[in-house]
C-alpha cells in the first residue's frame, strides 16, 4: 500500500486503515462466539494484507471492541499502530448519556484502555468529540501528561472546528485530526482542513463511504431496526434523493471498473498524502478488495466529474440528529 505521512512529524503509515467500530453492537449481546471469532480474524488479516492503523473507542460496544483487539493483537501488538477514542458515556442499555473529557476522566478513560488491550501504551489517544463545557486546553493538558509519563505516544482530536485544534495545538503538537470526509461529507474542507494543514497536523478521514450511503447497496427506506434510520440524510425525501445522486456514482464507478466503495476511499485519498482513511469492515470477505483502493489513480477528468456530481448541496441531510448534535456541543 502506498504510504502516507501523519502530519509533519507523525509516523508514516499505510494510506488506508482499519475502522472497528461495526464489529462491536451498542450494547452488549450474549452469543456472539462467531460474530467474535470472525471479527479477530479480520483484524488479523487486515495486518497481513499490510494495515497498520486500527481504530477504536473505548465506548464501541462499552469495552468490546478494546476486548476484541486485545486477543487479535496477542503476539502482534508492535504491528499495529492503535488509534483510541476516548469519552463519549452509554448506559446499559445502549442510549447515549453525554461526553466527559475533562482531565480526569481522560486519565481514567486511557487506564481502563490500557488495560483492556493489554498494552503499554496507545499510540494515539483523541477525545471523540469536546463539549464547549470543557475547555479543549484542559483536555489537550491531560493527554500531554499521559504523553510525559509514556502512556500515549501521539496527541489526536475528533471533530473540531479549526479554532479548537489552533488552541489544542498551542498547548501541544495535534498529530492527526479524525473527521467525517467523503464525497457526502465535505464540510471540513472549509474550515478544518486548511487549519490542520497550515499546523502540519494529519487527517484520518473515517465513514468514507458515508454510513453505507455510497457503496450502492441502499435501495430504499431501511430496515425499522437500522440505528441509521435516526440520521437525518437517510430518511425520507431525503434518502430519495441522496439515492438517486448514488446511481449516478454507482454507474460511474462501474464505467471504470471500481465498485463503489473503492472509488469513495479512492476519492479520500486523492485529497493529500496527509489524509489516511478508515475503511469499516467485519468480516474477511471484503479486505483484498476493499485495499484495492490505494492503488486507485483519478485523473483530473475523474475528480472533476465528481465534484461536479457531489455540488454543494447534492446530499441532503444532515448527518447527525439534532439532539445528537446538541448532546455533543453541552
Amino acid at each position: 500500500m502506498k504510504i502516507h505521512r501523519l502530519g509533519k512529524n507523525g509516523p508514516e503509515l499505510p494510506a488506508l486503515g482499519l475502522g472497528c467500530m461495526g464489529m462491536s453492537p451498542m450494547r452488549p449481546q450474549p452469543g456472539r462466539r462467531d460474530e467474535d471469532a470472525e471479527s479477530v480474524a479480520t483484524i488479523r488479516a487486515a495486518l497481513d494484507a499490510g494495515v497498520r492503523m486500527v481504530n477504536t473507542g473505548d465506548f464501541y460496544g462499552m469495552g468490546h471492541n478494546e476486548l476484541l483487539l486485545r486477543e487479535a493483537l496477542r503476539g502482534r501488538r508492535d504491528q499495529a499502530f492503535l488509534s483510541v477514542k476516548f469519552g463519549m458515556m452509554i448506559a446499559p442499555n445502549g442510549r447515549p448519556l453525554g461526553l466527559d473529557v475533562g482531565p480526569r476522566a481522560a486519565k481514567n478513560f486511557c487506564s481502563y484502555s490500557l488495560q483492556r488491550l493489554d498494552t503499554d501504551v496507545i499510540d494515539l489517544y483523541q477525545p471523540g468529540r469536546i463539549p464547549t463545557s470543557t475547555p479543549i486546553e484542559d483536555t489537550v493538558g491531560a493527554i500531554a501528561d499521559l504523553i510525559a509519563e509514556g502512556k500515549v505516544r501521539h496527541l489526536g482530536l475528533s471533530e473540531v472546528t479549526g479554532e479548537q485544534l489552533r488552541r489544542a495545538h498551542a498547548v501541544h503538537p495535534v498529530t492527526a485530526v479524525e473527521v467525517e470526509l467523503s464525497l457526502a461529507g465535505r464540510a471540513a474542507e472549509g474550515d478544518l482542513l486548511p487549519v490542520a494543514r497550515e499546523l502540519g497536523v494529519g487527517v484520518v478521514a473515517y465513514s468514507v463511504a458515508a454510513q453505507g450511503l455510497l457503496t450502492g447497496a441502499i435501495q430504499g427506506p431501511l430496515p425499522a431496526h437500522d440505528a441509521r434510520n435516526w440520521t437525518p440524510r437517510f430518511q425520507g425525501e431525503a434518502l430519495a434523493k441522496n439515492l438517486h445522486i448514488v446511481a449516478q456514482f454507482t454507474a460511474f464507478a462501474a464505467s471504470r471498473g471500481w465498485t463503489p466503495t473503492q472509488l469513495a476511499a479512492a476519492w479520500v485519498l486523492a485529497q493529500g498524502e496527509d489524509i489516511v482513511a478508515l475503511v469499516g469492515m467485519s468480516s474477511r470477505e471484503r479486505i483484498q478488495e476493499n485495499l484495492a483502493a490505494a492503488d486507485i489513480e483519478l485523473s483530473s477528468d475523474d475528480l472533476a466529474a465528481l465534484d461536479r456530481m457531489f455540488s454543494p448541496g447534492a446530499i441532503v441531510g444532515d448527518r447527525y440528529a439534532p439532539q445528537v448534535l446538541e448532546m455533543w456541543r453541552s
